[in-house]
């Protein structure tokens, strides 16, 4: 299949979110494409990445899939889409959230002390009608354990405003101020705002799953997660320098592949992709690699950021050694040396 005939965007047009604990992407047209719960290595719930029946979750304007617009909010891992429709204009925001940490964290263990802020184990999505009236939907669609266990659905609460979705042995909720309705393995909702309106939804694995009230909740965890992004990324010495943006989104992207639980980082979000289009060298990077993980750390050091790299190193003097007192190539996030190769011959990806 040419690049041009592919019913996949290209890989650089995903945006890419964190929590530290696990990453998504997202498409163009607002699709969340790929994204594993609750850590980087788990099977994916979301994986049309993969395979276009592997799970998506879209959330933006009905009938429009093209953005006027998609940029970072700066500094930061939250992402913005600017859309524009017949009718209006649209913004959306999208976070994996960071918040205060309240105590042990029982969805991801941490074997590491633990940080004033933590993931909230929440994608949070909000949208805004800028001008004129735009009809939005939401599309959720999750495909458990790599796309092989369609999800079962069932309503919450008796307003409709959220429903759990479950399989594999997973359960994740979907909590929204819109109205949702069950079809197959979907839920979904449609409405229509006029300017200054606002909506939210949010998907949760959070202990209890729990989830924004509102969308005045939704907006603030938002908020908390552009302040955990800049105020980490503050502590960086990057020189005043045509490249500095460059080098800000690039120690960012780089701190968002670490694993706070372990100190681990992983070497890339994904898995299954082949170096080349269509090679056959389609392996899995979800996982620590020790020489990569060492240029990963030793970039952060030429930029002032050390923190991950002590806790990379007490990751390190954790692990397990070999006989002859060496490393493997690579662990597990959690420490794991039993690395088993499967096949996964039914993702068309």
């Amino acid at each position: 299949m040419s690049l041009s005939t592919s019913p996949f965007p290209p890989i650089a047009d995903y945006a890419f979110l964190s929590n530290c604990h696990t990453g998504a992407l997202i498409a163009p047209d607002g699709s969340v494409d790929w994204l594993c719960v609750p850590a980087f290595d788990s099977p994916s719930a979301f994986g049309n990445l993969l395979d276009r029946g592997a799970g998506s979750f879209r959330f933006g304007p009905y009938g429009i899939n093209q953005p006027n617009a998609r940029s970072y909010v700066p500094g930061t891992n939250v992402m913005t889409t600017t859309w524009h429709t017949p009718a209006g204009w649209l913004l959306v925001r999208d976070a994996l959230t960071m918040g205060p940490r309240r105590g042990p964290d029982p969805i991801t263990p941490h074997t590491r002390p633990p940080a004033d802020d933590d993931a909230e184990h929440q994608l949070v999505r909000t949208v805004e009608c800028l001008e004129g009236s735009v009809e939005i939907e939401v599309v959720c669609e999750p495909a458990f354990d790599y796309g092989r266990e369609p999800a079962v659905w069932t309503l919450v609460d008796g307003d409709g405003h959220a429903a759990d979705a479950s399989g594999a042995g997973q359960t994740i909720r979907l909590s929204t101020d819109l109205s949702l309705g069950i079809e197959g393995s979907s839920a979904r909702a449609r409405h229509t705002l006029a300017k200054g309106a606002k909506a939210f939804v949010t998907l949760s694995w959070a202990d209890g799953l729990a989830a924004p009230t509102d969308v005045q909740d939704a907006d603030g965890r938002i908020e908390a997660t552009v302040r955990f992004w800049r105020s980490w990324l503050s502590r960086a010495r990057i020189p005043d320098h045509r490249l500095r943006h460059p080098l800000e989104r690039s120690a960012l992207t780089v701190k968002g592949l670490t694993y706070m639980p372990t100190g681990a980082t992983v070497a890339a979000l994904t898995t299954s992709l082949p170096e080349t289009p269509g090679g056959e060298r389609n392996w899995d990077y979800r996982y620590s690699w020790m020489r990569d993980s060492t240029f990963t750390l030793q970039a952060l050091h030429y930029l002032n950021l050390d923190w991950e790299a002590d806790e990379f190193m007490q990751f390190v003097a954790d692990l397990e050694p070999n006989k002859d007192g060496s490393l493997q190539i690579m662990y597990g996030i959690d420490g794991r040396r039993d690395l088993t190769e499967s096949i996964r011959g039914e993702l068309t990806g």
